[in-house]
């Protein structure tokens, strides 16, 4: 800074002297360059020495010249935090608080840093105990991989008193396994940590030629959905999730958190949700101690399912991640996808490989160099003839003549290091050479040589036996946390808390949640919107509020929904000019908030004879009565609106009549025109939903249900809401309900220790109850269940006092006729049942014919 403020002075303080007038004139420097030039040099300074790590060895200055100081310090035991931070402030000019806060992130990872006492704990947010405290030291991990003083190259420090290293030799792809964040001048990091077994296994791919394809793996877990990752560039996305169970339908149970986020943080944001009426809760606990473990309890009433979607939608239990891959290469800022970092660093990882084997053949060439000139000198006894020299050169001189002629023994040159070196050998050691011994170690000497030159002309291959090294050493608990998966999108609206009425004032064209006095229509959230159709032909849709005027004359108002194709709007108008009656029948799906929209022709005077909504796009016949006064022969006549298409809002309509209408009623309501929706099973989320995701379990109605079969013996009933959440590893058979279907089972009595067969029909029952068809004891257990018509089995069984093992083959529709669900069922055979084999229909049989397209549906067999 002081050289720049000597420029800016010589600059300003330069004189052209004027001749005639004997004035001077300075030369003006204009402040604008000065700051441009500091601003330069500090966002440059931010850039490299503090926000952004490097590729190579993926660490920022300040985390290098902690691991630096560790290992100057290292002694295989703990040393205080607050001794490593005063040591890394020799080489770091920031200051003690960055340098704890570094080390304090880096335990945390518990990669490079062997920790001991409180160092805080980032799911919970709580802080570490002062740096006296606490203690630290380096891993196994780091002083292998991290440090080779040979290889280091090294520069001064900020003081010129100390050696640093420019870069650490890190022989992984550290950056990758750890992650970094930060902020600098201009620009931003963030690169998401990923697995390290799954990091070493795509390096050894990439050293093999093949693809890799990473995903991040976070250290809090949960769930994410990688679909707009975009290689860790600028613009990609990552949702996570918390992972949400529900016991019971009064107990929600937060397991684990989203990256980024604490357990403090969870819980605020829960609570900010209820307080803004989102969400519905009675009370949350956090219990977290080894493992996460956050407590709703819901009031009741309240739908966990729904619940657990509403907090995905308003609270921190769902979070977007925007990755940044933003790094220093040759000490400029780049941005690369994650795949190339990590090819970088396999390579850059394949080059330190190289450059150790290097030092280490240079290291033992010279011992074995050394090896000869010592046996050669002691055993020619060379020494003796130094007795006579007077002089220091002389003395070397006459070694050097000595071994002048055994050149041809030697792997190089003799150097002069080399015969000060010889002068140096005790006379203990030579009175007790051993030269078969040397000889030996000579040989050992040029195997471990011929080792390294094998090593370095099969590179690839020994860089493939580093990894799979360090995979078997370190990673044997380094199993992938964060779950992959897609996510279903969550519509807010469908699952905000109804915490609001929604009131209309027909008359005089208001309404809103404040009109207490007015015609009350349905609950709402107040984040819903609101859709209003008038007596004129038109409609608007408008955001609630306590309370608006959108017109006056109203005949319909609800609440919209924009993803709704299923609702159908079957509308009849008269024209203002030319008095003819039109039909039509149309969607809402999209529109300008706040516009009104004209449904008529736009002609004066038109308006709206009949109205109505039909959620799942029914018909319905509507008796049309004409004025007495009108020419038409038939006064009275019926229209089904079921014969009508379903068209665009902006279309004109088909004629209903030309002769004026006195009224329309409605004559007969009609059933949906667009038959049943079809709905898939997801298995990766266990969600259903509409988008062809999964396995189709058929087309659903009003009144459907889906059926569930589980694993531990239990059947359910439930609907087919897309809000639904399902456990598949606890799913045997899902399908769609039918009474008529059998279900045939094999089961173990836990009391008699016998195995039963029953073939029932379930009951249609209250939906989302889960009722048992096995007998209650705590060691029954389902062996086997199917709903195809035909199955059998293999029983072996041990028969009589001789033990004589048979085996029975059963079908089971002939052996059992079909009871009720909770009978015993009989007992497959009166010997001792060894064995049970399903021999038809096979687990992968039963999935093909359970994924029927006959109209009635597919199930979905989980084996």
């Amino acid at each position: 800074m002081s050289e720049n403020l000597s420029t800016i002075k010589n600059q300003t303080d330069h004189v052209l002297e004027n001749g005639q007038s004997g004035q001077s004139v300075r030369a003006i420097q204009h402040v604008s360059g000065m700051y441009r030039d500091w601003f330069l040099e500090y966002a440059s300074y931010v850039i490299l020495e503090r926000a952004v790590p490097a590729l190579e060895d993926g660490l920022k200055p300040v985390q290098r010249r902690i691991l630096h100081s560790m290992n100057e310090m290292h002694d295989g035991r703990f040393h205080k935090v607050a001794n490593i931070i005063g040591q890394t402030m020799q080489y770091h000019p920031h200051g003690d608080t960055s340098i704890g806060d570094a080390l304090v992130n880096l335990g945390q990872k518990e990669l490079l840093i062997d920790t001991q006492g409180n160092w805080g704990d980032s799911r919970t947010g709580d802080p570490a105990a002062a740096s006296r405290y606490i203690e630290a030291r380096l891993s196994k991990f780091a002083l292998e991989v991290a440090f080779h003083p040979v290889i280091t190259e090294y520069q001064l420090s900020y003081d010129g008193r100390k050696k640093e290293p420019i870069l650490l030799p890190v022989k992984f792809p550290l950056l990758l396994a750890q992650g970094a964040e930060g902020i600098a001048v201009g620009l931003a990091t963030r690169i998401m940590p990923h697995n390290f077994n799954e990091l070493i296994q795509a390096s050894i791919d990439m050293l093999r030629g093949k693809q890799a394809k990473l995903l991040p793996d976070f250290p809090s877990r949960g769930a994410a959905d990688f679909s707009a990752y975009n290689d860790g560039k600028k613009g990609g996305k990552i949702r996570v999730r918390a992972r949400i169970e529900a016991p019971n339908k009064r107990t929600l149970l937060i397991k684990e958190i989203p990256f980024g986020t604490t357990t403090t943080g969870v819980i605020n944001s829960i609570v900010k949700a209820t307080d803004n009426n989102k969400i519905k809760i009675k009370r949350v606990v956090d219990n977290t101690a080894k493992e996460i473990e956050i407590l709703i309890e819901l009031p009741p009433g309240v739908s966990p399912n729904i619940t657990i979607d509403a907090l995905y939608a308003f609270t921190s239990c769902e979070v977007s991640i925007s990755p940044n891959n933003c790094l220093i290469i040759e000490d400029k800022p780049r941005f690369l996808g994650t795949n190339e970092i990590l090819k970088r660093s396999t390579e850059h990882t394949l080059y330190l490989l190289r450059r150790e084997l290097e030092a280490k053949q240079a290291e033992l060439s010279e011992k074995q160099h050394f090896a000869s000139l010592e046996k050669i000198f002691i055993e020619k006894k060379i020494y003796r003839r130094i007795e006579k020299c007077e002089t220091w050169q002389s003395v070397l001189e006459t070694i050097e003549g000595g071994l002048d002629r055994y050149k041809k023994r030697f792997v190089r040159a003799i150097k002069r290091e080399n015969l000060v070196r010889l002068t140096e050998i005790r006379i203990k050691r030579i009175s007790k050479y051993n030269s078969f011994q040397a000889d030996e170690e000579i040989k050992k000497l040029e195997k471990e040589l011929s080792q390294v030159d094998h090593y370095l002309n099969h590179l690839t291959d020994y860089a493939v036996d580093y990894f799979q090294e360090i995979k078997k050493k370190y990673g044997k608990d380094e199993k992938r946390r964060t779950k992959i998966q897609s996510f279903d999108a969550i519509e807010a609206t469908q699952v905000a808390v109804a915490n609001e009425k929604l009131y209309v004032d027909r008359q005089e064209g208001f309404i809103g949640y404040g009109l207490k006095k007015a015609e009350f229509v349905r609950y709402c959230s107040d984040i819903d919107d609101v859709i209003v159709f008038f007596e004129n032909g038109s409609f608007l849709v408008t955001r609630i509020s306590e309370k608006s005027f959108v017109g006056k004359n109203i005949i319909h108002v609800n609440v919209w929904s924009r993803s709704d194709e299923r609702l159908v709007y079957n509308f009849a108008y008269m024209d203002g000019k030319t008095k003819v009656s039109y039909v039509k029948r149309f969607h809402v799906t999209a529109i300008t908030r706040d516009r009104l929209y004209d449904l008529t022709m736009g002609t004066k005077n038109s308006k709206v004879v009949y109205f109505t909504a039909n959620p799942n796009s029914e018909g319905e016949v509507i008796a049309v009565h004409l004025r007495s006064s009108c020419n038409a022969r038939t006064k009275r006549f019926d229209f089904d609106f079921s014969q009508l298409a379903v068209k665009g809002r902006d279309a004109k309509g088909n004629i209903l009549t030309k002769y004026s209408v006195r009224k329309i009623t409605q004559q007969l309501a009609g059933l949906s025109t667009i038959g049943g929706r079809d709905i898939w099973f997801d298995r990766a989320s266990g969600r259903l939903n509409k988008d062809g995701r999964g396995t189709c379990l058929g087309s659903f109605d009003t009144g459907d249900l889906i059926m569930i079969i589980y694993k531990k013996g239990g059947f359910e009933l439930t609907d087919y809401k897309l809000t639904n959440h399902y456990k598949r590893e606890d799913i045997l058979i899902i399908e769609k309900f039918d009474p008529q279907t059998v279900v045939s089972a094999v089961y173990y009595d836990g009391e008699s220790g016998r195995y039963y067969v029953k073939r029932f029909q379930i009951e249609k029952r209250a939906t989302g109850k889960r009722f048992t068809f096995i007998s209650e004891s705590s060691e029954s257990h389902l062996f086997f269940a199917t709903t195809t018509p035909s199955s059998i089995i293999d029983v072996t069984v041990e028969k009589g006092k001789a033990r004589q093992r048979l085996q029975e083959r059963i079908n089971l529709q002939e052996f059992i006729n079909v009871k009720g669900w909770r009978a015993m069922g009989n007992r497959i055979s009166r010997h001792k049942v060894i064995n049970v084999t399903v021999v038809s229909p096979l687990p992968e049989q039963n999935r093909q014919e359970q994924n029927r397209t006959d109209g009635e549906g597919q199930a979905e067999l989980f084996v």
